[in-house]
């Protein structure tokens, strides 16, 4: 692993929280209802995973751009995963926003908006070869995955 400021980690950072923000102002109806029964240790996963791959994803250069290599093909998939991220957000933002369309699949992806850059950035740790990524993101993944999962599952089956 290599100390040094990460550009393709802001990068794929500003991809996941710009839309993030204007989600902010464009939250799913009934949205909150749903929040305050999330599982505790879920969240925990999910706050202490956000923390360590953003902080990963910035303070190691194994993530920029290296000569072409069958490596690459790590980062290209990444990349088009977060750029089928950003086709999920311009497709909510442009729904009525329910939670219906927040925790909607695209291309088959489960609970898009969660999936999708969670194996963008693991891609991004293979592709760095940084074991820290990796376990970051895995425990962002447990989290943020889970509670989009009991969310959709809530959804599917009102009591």
């Amino acid at each position: 692993m290599n100390f040094g400021f990460s550009y393709v980690g802001l990068v794929f950072l500003l991809m996941l929280t710009v839309p993030n923000i204007i989600w902010t102002k464009n939250q799913p109806k009934d949205y909150e209802k749903y929040v305050i029964k999330e599982n505790k240790v879920l969240l925990a996963f999910e706050r202490i995973g956000q923390i360590l791959v953003s902080c990963t994803a910035l303070i190691f250069s194994d993530f920029n751009i290296k000569p072409w290599s069958d490596w690459s093909w790590w980062l290209v998939v990444a990349f088009l995963l977060m750029l089928i991220y950003e086709i999920y957000w311009i497709r909510y933002f442009k729904s009525e926003k329910t939670m219906r369309d927040f925790y909607s699949s695209i291309l088959g992806v489960p609970v898009a908006g969660a999936t999708l850059p969670v194996a963008a950035f693991f891609l991004l740790g293979i592709y760095g070869k940084n074991i820290l990524m990796l376990i970051s993101i895995t425990i962002l993944g447990i989290g943020h995955i889970g509670i989009h999962l009991m969310h959709k599952k809530e959804i599917e089956s009102p009591q």
